[in-house]
């Protein structure tokens, strides 16, 4: 890096803070303000942070946490119940998004493999909003957050699917060795999990209980340890740190190790939306404004309306349906993942995935400020709906 770790994370976290208390007194969600300050202090901004590779991995990191203590607050059987119910809303839901993708990049002018690709990076809505903006009670209690929990991991699961599909074989095929080992490898890896956890980590947790570094250290390892396997075998790593956090939801010492690595998370993520404004090409903007202000918009009135319908149908309540609709109403990071595969393995152009990150972008923070200020959340500005 031109620039030092330390000076770099100088300029993230001293900004960081100078922009969230700024953000704060005007009544602005601090998602926002970590995008802006991105942008602004990014390689298409002032050029202050030039190198982002090493910080773009860093705040994968977060994520990975983020499933990881999703999974500790999942006991499986509840898993199950609430995949068994959220499985026909979504995957209708993403088909509708994908033909919604395909039809406006179509209409914008793009190749056909630009629009299937367009088409993916619709189908999915962003975890990381929505869990980060879901009261914990009800995350972990409501029937708001079973249906939030379980058709985000459905759509996680179906964009792993997607960048398998990128990853294999020549353009527009499709490799179904690798595909048919990757459905092989998800239970085998929460096996695996079940077992390791039984036979060796719960042992290990109740003879040394005492030492909390040990515990923290331990959470640590197993959460990252689980994560790289996932990967190793053709997952994702999310997916190998969610079964890793699942593995453990019925052990006593699960709720400790969710609060104590609360805080190690939030630290990545803010290097993840950082890292999110800091990449995105301000002078290509300019070619893809319109469209990716089109592709926003139809997603951002789109995708709540889909959800409402949906369950409705499943005779869920009107309310649950408009709540569970918003705060799924914008693309996911998993699209910006699948851009970033398609635009590696050339197949589509950087002018379409400049109009995804965009998409993304624009969707990220309207549907952070929907949410925000019109549902109960963790960081609303509103002390009426601010729920941690």
């Amino acid at each position: 890096m031109h620039e030092s770790l330390f000076q770099s994370f100088f300029l993230i976290f001293t900004g960081a803070a100078v922009i969230a208390s700024l953000a704060l007194y005007t009544r602005q969600p601090l998602l926002v303000a970590y995008i802006a300050l991105g942008a602004l202090l990014g390689p298409y901004g002032l050029n202050f942070v030039t190198d982002l590779e090493l910080v773009t991995d860093m705040s994968h990191i977060g994520i990975i946490f983020l499933l990881f203590l999703l999974g500790l607050d999942m006991q499986p059987k509840a898993l199950f119940a609430v995949l068994k119910k959220a499985t026909s809303v979504g995957i209708i839901s993403s088909a509708i998004f994908a033909v919604g993708g395909y039809l406006i990049g179509y209409a914008v002018g793009f190749t056909h493999m630009e629009n299937l690709v367009i088409g993916m990076a619709m189908m999915f809505s962003s975890t990381i909003i929505g869990i980060k903006l879901l009261p914990t009670t009800v995350l972990h209690h409501r029937h708001t957050g079973e249906l939030m929990v379980g058709l985000l991991l459905l759509q996680d699961f179906l964009a792993i699917l997607c960048l398998i599909v990128l990853l294999s074989g020549d353009v527009g095929q499709v490799n179904f060795a690798k595909l048919g080992f990757a459905f092989l490898a998800l239970p085998l890896l929460g096996l695996f999990a079940y077992l390791f956890v039984r036979f060796v980590l719960l042992k290990l947790i109740e003879k040394f209980d005492r030492f909390n570094e040990y515990i923290f250290l331990l959470a640590i390892g197993w959460c990252l340890g689980c994560a790289e396997l996932a990967v190793a075998i053709g997952l994702s790593a999310e997916t190998g740190a969610f079964i890793a956090g699942i593995s453990i939801a019925t052990s006593p010492i699960a709720q400790y190790i969710a609060i104590n690595l609360k805080p190690l998370r939030d630290f990545f993520l803010i290097l993840f939306f950082f890292s999110l404004g800091a990449r995105f090409n301000l002078s290509l903007l300019q070619e893809v404004w319109l469209a990716s202000c089109v592709l926003a918009a139809a997603v951002l009135l789109v995708k709540p309306v889909v959800f409402r319908y949906l369950l409705g149908r499943q005779s869920e309540m009107t309310s649950l349906g408009w709540d569970i609709g918003f705060r799924l109403g914008q693309i996911s990071e998993f699209s910006l993942l699948i851009a970033f595969v398609a635009t590696s393995n050339q197949l589509i152009g950087e002018t379409a995935s400049v109009m995804i990150q965009a998409t993304a972008i624009i969707t990220f923070l309207v549907s952070s400020y929907i949410v925000i200020f019109n549902y109960p959340n963790p960081i609303a500005v509103s002390d009426r709906l601010r729920r941690d």
